[in-house]
């Protein structure tokens, strides 16, 4: 062997041990102090990073900034418990996206690339075009799973499981079987199902009307019709054509599929109209609206789907969230809103799959205890993953404004969900 020879594999046998030597020190065993530490994006010996990405404003003045402080409540209880598994939670809240999927793909890079955060913890908005990113990235997201991202990938969780399934999964029958209740059954019953102009529209059209069928009710109207840009200031043509759906007469329930200000004129004009029968959206539970007298008349008698135990209800968990509201807070007494419990869930599904990870939280850990998660009791009922993934977990409540105040119409209940085709 020439001299030359020699001296390049005696260097590449060194550079190979300085190599193994430097790895094994990086490579800390399974709860000891450093572990996690170095190997995993936003994992630190001290603490573990998160963001979020929240609609704090739009175009139409909507917002779900409270989003946030239902995290930040969650995240600050985790913390004065001991963090996860002795890591404080450095949670740098949230990017608002204004509800624009430019600004939604901009605000998931920026998290990653820039902020460098183990998990996106909440992600709450009706874009969401930064999945495919953060799924690329093996980004562990969390948020209300009302979007189809949330079904199938396999970084990104839904609070309350899938609610917007790819056929072989299934659909959550809380809404059909609570209006059922209202009415004192769906045999012999009409609906009309109304939503945006939108993928996420359409796809809540098909969704809901598989649904509603499924518990016995004659699904009359079922259109994503409503332009998604912009609030119609003209009801008039979609009053018509919901109540001359059935043949000429008005379905016994208009459910609605989009936001607030949507719900609002919708509600309105179908009043005007002379409209007698059951309305109800998944989006008007906020005491804020109370203060306005247009929303509060437009939205009077209307059920209001929630998939969380209704904050007038009393239970060891509810009693808890309201106590870490009011702390991150500043101790103040808030109005309180389902965005805020929104934020919390995501926070808490996200803190609760952490704590079993371990000390040795890396991704493929944390991957590993989501893929066997279970629990029970939570404000939205039994939660287990990967289920979660692909199927919802089946339970929520009714509520209903009366007289300026949300009561109880249906008790928070679980229901055996149905195949989605």
């Amino acid at each position: 062997m020439s001299r030359t020879v020699r001296i390049l594999a005696a260097a590449a046998a060194a550079l190979a041990l300085v190599s193994a030597c430097n790895s094994a020190a990086r490579e800390s065993r399974p709860g000891s102090p450093g572990s996690g530490a170095g190997l995993t994006r936003g994992v630190s010996d001290t603490s573990v990073k998160v963001g979020g990405i929240v609609s704090m404003t739009s175009a139409g003045g909507y917002s779900k900034k409270d989003t946030d402080l239902g995290a930040r409540a969650r995240y600050l209880r985790a913390n004065a418990e001991g963090g996860i598994q002795g890591r404080m939670i450095d949670y740098i809240g949230a990017e608002d996206d204004g509800q624009d999927p430019g600004k939604n793909l901009a605000a998931a890079r920026k998290l990653v690339q820039q902020d460098k955060v183990f998990a996106v913890a909440p992600m709450s908005s009706v874009t969401f075009s930064g999945a495919d990113f953060l799924e690329q990235e093996k980004v562990p997201t969390f948020g209300w799973g009302t979007l189809p991202s949330f079904c199938g990938p396999q970084y990104i969780y839904g609070f309350n499981g899938c609610l917007v399934p790819s056929p072989g999964g299934t659909i959550n029958q809380t809404w059909p079987e609570g209006i059922a209740k209202v009415l004192g059954g769906a045999q012999g019953k009409t609906v009309a199902i109304v939503a945006n102009d939108s993928d996420a529209g359409k796809f809540g059209i098909r969704t809901f009307q598989q649904g509603f069928a499924a518990a016995g009710f004659k699904v009359a109207y079922a259109k994503a019709s409503v332009p998604a840009a912009a609030v119609p200031s003209d009801w008039s043509a979609y009053v018509k054509e919901i109540l001359g759906g059935d043949g000429g007469q008005a379905p016994d329930a208009v459910v609605s599929v989009m936001q607030t200000p949507n719900n609002i004129g919708l509600f309105t004009a179908l009043k005007r109209a002379g409209y007698r029968g059951l309305l109800s959206d998944p989006t008007d539970y906020d005491p804020g609206l109370l203060t306005k007298d247009a929303a509060r008349q437009a939205l009077d008698g209307v059920y209001v789907l929630l998939q969380f135990e209704p904050f007038e209800t009393s239970s060891p968990q509810m009693d808890r969230f309201k106590a870490d509201i009011k702390a991150a807070s500043g101790g103040q007494d808030v109005p309180l809103s389902m965005h805020m419990l929104t934020g919390y869930m995501s926070a808490d599904l996200f803190v609760s799959i952490a704590q079993k990870a371990g000390r040795d939280l890396t991704l493929t850990h944390f991957q590993n205890a989501a893929q066997s998660f279970s629990d029970t009791g939570t404000l939205v009922g039994d939660r287990a993953e990967p289920k979660g993934q692909k199927d919802s977990f089946g339970c929520g409540a009714l509520v209903r404004l009366k007289d300026g105040k949300y009561e109880v119409a249906v008790p928070f209940a679980c229901h055996e969900p149905v195949p989605f085709t």
